[in-house]
């Protein structure tokens, strides 16, 4: 297929976008069948909010997912890539309420059944937005298997994995102190409070010891909590309590008598070294209230207001409550000081309302022996995680694993496959609905209410997708899958769970690798946030630069594990990449018209053998790294070969001998090198950028439908050339020295230069004498004089050393001395005058103490430039004084 030349003078990406996508997806070139003598390769998508929105986490967490995709797709692997959505819950449910208190409706006007359609509807109208806008980042996900974490699939899954833990004796269902958020009136678990360090205080007050005169000082950030108390604690080995120990104190404004206990959790350095004990409010204190028999009296409702127990202050806000205990313990000599004090508050993850511990019926998982399989896969290298110092944190947080509060209080979601008979108080689970009682026979059977965890679901996430728990086909060929690919903050959210629940129900492990990648930050490191302000909408970026340029952005310069600043330069600075890949290739299409392949033998020059060499070796360094998840530096590696060998060197090389000025053979040899380089580095390119190098490769020419499906390019080592290397990286040392001469003589750039080469050594010589034409094209050199030395040193003319190599350009006749002396002199002069306005000003106190550092910096970084370049210029005016 002969190329077309008929490609447009500028890249417009909005053009190309959608017209190729559409033909990616209309021709099923994402799905993956189960094909048995394929190796398989398979990634499922952490599957976004149903009805969320594309944000940068997204962009960056799928590129690099459909880097690999691309790049093991043309490898040759049966390459699945499993995309989805969760029901997401909290989140979603929120969202319908908020749009049902529009109208003045609550989910209680409408009843469970009624408020669930209008979910469903929501989701229907909702859940389209996030797949457009991946297709619009270019994800090539296999679209014919999306799956929904609440589809019916993936419902038999989550229904069948409860019973089966339930009848195993590990979830189970319990009074136990858990986070609550008043605002979503529902459970969260511990990993989805997010803790933020706020200003506060610290109240101390006295509990007066019954029948004496003493008191206890306690000291306590939330005063309302104290209605709730039913302990005092001191440490064991604290001298100063001991006596006290087994007595009791009054509580202040109760007058209820709690006891005096000893436990080692206290700290007795901090504060008094006695404190105040709330089980049904502080998750330490209840622990504490299970190993003393301490009662648990419950003062704040879900609500945040103040329950009957809290006597007087009985339906008052928590925080209205604070205000009014405090005046009046104060009032009644109770109050003893107030202290400043920064504390970490647990807030909701989801509506950033403060978190409220209370004790609560739940279901829990049991997690200690679910948690050590998960370990050892680990430990034994089963699962491997990169970057590796992620093992740490995995596993320090499965050591320590608490029971996981599986029920939400929730009407959205997987509903808990738990019924009770009303007649004979029977609990049964199972994963069909039950007509009657299997105990008594009554049909008076009522559902648990609650739903289950988001994340319940999604921990089956990598094999409910593929049919789990039926054994199809799809299970047995594409599980486990190959890697999973998610940002840092969700290895306790997601990660553990999918281990854990694979290795109990699938007795393997759900994916070999996890490739960790850091958050999208601002430029100024701060994450992004509605409050700051500084957030970025990926679908406006992909609007104004394109999608490749904002994957290659989001890749280059980022490594495995960290975060990422987002900078708008860095997006311009990739445009122009864009452009500079579109512009060489246009250049190439156009002299490639009357090129048919294989019509001849090719007969390389210097700088074709050096051009394939370093072709070659990018194959390799390319592979390399992506086999290393080093995704930053395979992007790096391409872009440095393109932008900095193939278009800024091989193609101004090779121009003379496209535009008939030699033979034919050395046009073809041009042409089949320009080619065959230029349509494998696209392909090298393509799972980074897959819009560009599809629109540019269509027009070369080409075998196959799509640069998608073609073959992943593999070093060939018949075409390394160490020596070509070597002789051309001399050439190009020459050349660049001789352009830096001609710049800082400031010779007018359209006039010739005569240039004289002294080559000390034999192989030198012969490597300039063979590139001559290279130093007079791009050096715009002539004559070239040649010698193995100087006999005498020459007048009037500058110098450069390159190696072994001495290169002198005369200066007579190629610059007017004098009047290039009087420019130096008064440039020398302005910058002088600059370092006295600059000394002055950082010599001046006064600058120094008002101005903020990073001015002063900017003025100490102009002060230092301006020393490199007034002693340049001194150099330079001397060597002309000389000479003239």
């Amino acid at each position: 297929m002969s190329s077309q030349v008929n490609i447009p003078s500028t890249y417009n990406p909005k053009e190309v976008e959608e017209k190729w996508y559409k033909f990616w997806e209309d021709n099923g070139f994402f799905h993956a069948e189960v094909e048995r003598d394929k190796k398989p390769f398979t990634i499922v998508m952490p599957p976004p909010n149903v009805t969320g929105a594309l944000h940068l986490g997204h962009a960056i967490d799928n590129t690099l997912q459909d880097i690999l995709i691309r790049w093991r797709r043309m490898q040759g692997y049966n390459a699945l890539w499993v995309p989805g959505t969760d029901h997401a819950g909290i989140a979603t449910q929120a969202r319908v309420e908020e749009h049902l208190a529009q109208d003045g409706i609550s989910k209680y006007d409408l009843g469970r059944e009624k408020f669930l359609e209008k979910v469903w509807e929501w989701k229907h109208e909702y859940h389209g937005r996030i797949s457009k806008q991946l297709r619009l980042l270019g994800s090539s996900c296999d679209w014919d298997r999306e799956r929904f974490t609440m589809d019916e699939g993936c419902s038999r899954a989550v229904r069948e994995v409860f019973v089966r833990l339930f009848e195993k004796g590990l979830i189970y269902r319990g009074n136990y102190i858990i986070n609550w958020c008043p605002k979503c009136q529902t459970t969260i678990s511990d990993i989805e409070v997010e803790h933020q360090e706020q200003p506060g205080h610290l109240w101390h007050l006295k509990y007066p010891v019954k029948g004496e005169e003493a008191y206890i000082v306690v000291a306590t950030t939330r005063p309302e909590t104290m209605l709730g108390d039913t302990a005092v604690a001191v440490h064991p080995d604290d001298e100063r309590y001991t006596k006290l120990v087994g007595k009791t104190v009054i509580l202040p404004i109760v007058g209820r008598e709690i006891p005096i206990i000893a436990d080692s959790y206290v700290d007795p350095s901090f504060g008094s070294g006695a404190v105040k004990i709330t089980p049904a409010h502080d998750p330490n204190d209840f622990e504490m209230a299970l190993r003393h028999d301490l009662p648990q009296v419950v003062v704040i409702d879900k609500q945040g207001k103040m329950t009957a127990e809290a006597g007087k202050y009985e339906g008052m806000d928590r925080y209205e409550c604070r205000k009014q205990i405090v005046k009046d313990l104060e009032e009644a000599g109770y109050l003893i000081e107030i202290e400043e004090h920064t504390h970490a508050v647990g807030h909701c993850y989801r509506c950033d309302t403060v978190i409220e511990p209370l004790v609560s019926s739940q279901w829990f998982v049991k997690m200690k022996p679910l948690a050590e399989p998960a370990i050892k896969a680990v430990v034994e290298g089963r699962i491997k995680f990169v970057p590796e110092r992620f093992t740490k944190i995995y596993l320090g947080w499965l050591e320590n694993i608490r029971d996981w509060c599986i029920s939400r209080q929730l009407w959205w979601g997987h509903r808990i496959p738990v019924w009770y008979c009303q007649d004979c108080g029977k609990m049964i689970c199972t994963s069909t609905d039950p007509e009657v009682c299997p105990e008594c026979g009554s049909g008076k059977l009522e559902q648990d209410p609650d739903v289950l965890d988001t994340w319940f679901s999604s921990g089956l996430w990598p094999f409910s997708t593929l049919g789990w728990p039926e054994k199809t086909p799809e299970l047995e060929h594409f599980y486990p899958t190959s890697v999973l690919v998610t940002g840092r903050d969700i290895i306790f959210f997601w990660v553990a769970r999918m281990i854990f629940t694979a290795l109990e129900f699938m007795q393997e492990v759900p994916f070999r690798e996890v490739f960790i990648h850091g958050l999208v930050l601002d430029s100024q490191g701060r994450k992004m946030s509605k409050s700051l302000g500084n957030g970025v909408d990926p679908i406006e970026v992909i609007e104004q630069y394109g999608a490749d340029t904002l994957r290659f952005m989001l890749v280059t310069g980022n490594t495995p594990g960290n975060d990422l600043r987002f900078h708008f330069e860095r997006l311009e600075g990739t445009r122009n990449f864009t452009n500079k890949i579109w512009n060489a290739s246009r250049f190439v299409l156009m002299n490639l018209a009357d090129y048919e392949p294989g019509s001849s033998k090719p007969e390389y020059m210097l700088a074709d053998r050096w051009i394939l060499s370093k072709y070659n070796q990018t194959v390799r360094e390319v592979t390399q790294y992506l086999e290393r998840y080093e995704l930053g530096e395979a992007a790096r590696t391409i872009y440095d070969f393109i932008w900095n060998q193939f278009c800024d060197w091989y193609i101004e090389l090779v121009k003379p001998r496209l535009y008939g000025k030699e033979t034919s053979i050395s046009k073809y040899t041009a042409q089949h090198v320009l080619h065959h380089v230029l349509s494998n580095t696209l392909k090298l390119l393509h799972p980074f950028m897959p819009f560009i190098t599809e629109e540019i490769w269509q027009h070369l020419p080409h075998e196959g439908k799509t640069i998608m499906l073609s073959s992943w390019p593999v070093e060939d080592k018949s075409l390394i050339f160490p020596e070509a290397e070597s002789q051309m990286d001399l050439l190009m040392e020459a050349i660049r020295a001789i352009r830096n001469i001609r710049a800082e003589m400031n010779v007018p750039p359209g006039k010739k230069a005569e240039v004289i080469i002294a080559a000390k050594s034999e192989a030198d010589y012969k490597v300039m004498e063979t590139g001559q034409k290279y130093l007079a094209q791009l050096a715009n050199a002539e004559p070239i004089k040649l010698c193995a030395r100087l006999e005498q040193k020459l007048a009037k003319a500058a110098t450069a050393i390159v190696g072994d190599l001495e290169i002198y350009l005369p200066l007579e006749g190629l610059i007017d001395l004098e009047l290039e002396i009087a420019r130096l002199e008064k440039e020398l002069a302005a910058t002088r005058k600059e370092l006295e306005r600059l000394a002055g000003k950082l010599n001046n106190q006064g600058f120094l103490s008002k101005a903020p550092q990073e001015v002063i910096a900017k003025e100490q970084e102009k002060q230092r430039e301006m020393l490199v370049k007034k002693k340049a210029l001194e150099a330079r005016l001397a060597m002309f004084k000389r000479e003239a």
